[in-house]
């Protein structure tokens, strides 16, 4: 798996040693054991899916990721990417809007030791501005548009890397706050997520 990411363009030696220590299988149903280091999407239930690899990885290289930033991870899904930007020294903030997946995820983490990734369970399109501002943030659903308010949660500097376009295919964008009113974005490959949907209006910070 990890010359292929190589073969594809990620350079991000971190990235690929953090994803090179953590078993891509643990985070699958067994059914699909035999093809979890393969570049493909699985389901993990609820209707949504575990990223492929080269994703995954072209996400996280996108954050520039540096020990003990605070990151806030829209989409917890499987835990797997989570855990890879934890790997790489990040204190990750994460939330799910799917109850099942937010519960079944927030167990399985605390089973392999993470204990820099915080759970939440609530509404993603709203952020978590209870821990407000971040130094990166990464929304794993694909939207029409990127919410001004997960903008207003990201520190001067930060980066926000976001999948952005219509049901079909969406254009990954890496938007950097430059000033308090200012971001630069830069539009890059193209891509297909989940759509970007509405939780509930609670979080669950226990």
């Amino acid at each position: 798996m990890i010359e292929e990411l190589r073969a594809k363009g990620i350079a991000d030696e971190a990235v690929l040693e953090a994803m090179n220590t953590l078993p891509r299988h643990f985070f699958l149903d067994s059914a699909f054991d035999e093809w979890a280091y393969s570049e493909n999407a699985f389901p993990i239930g609820n209707n949504q899916t575990i990223s492929q690899p080269y994703t995954v990885a072209y996400m996280t290289a996108l954050l520039e990721v540096k020990p003990d930033e605070k990151i806030l991870e829209i989409g917890t899904g499987s835990g797997y990417q989570g855990a890879v930007l934890a790997l790489l020294g990040a204190r990750v903030y994460t939330i799910e809007r799917q109850e099942f997946l937010y519960k079944r995820t927030k167990e399985f983490l605390k089973k392999l030791g993470f204990k820099t990734i915080k759970c939440f369970f609530g509404d993603g399109t709203q952020g978590l501005a209870e821990f407000a501002p971040y130094d990166k943030m990464m929304v794993t659903a694909g939207s029409n548009s990127v919410p001004k308010i997960l903008l207003a949660q990201l520190k001067i500097n930060g980066i926000l890397a976001m999948p952005v376009g219509d049901a079909k295919s969406q254009i990954m964008r890496k938007i950097t706050r430059t000033g308090e009113h200012t971001f630069e974005t830069i539009e890059l490959e193209n891509f297909r997520f989940v759509p970007f949907l509405k939780g509930v209006n609670r979080i669950d910070t226990k």
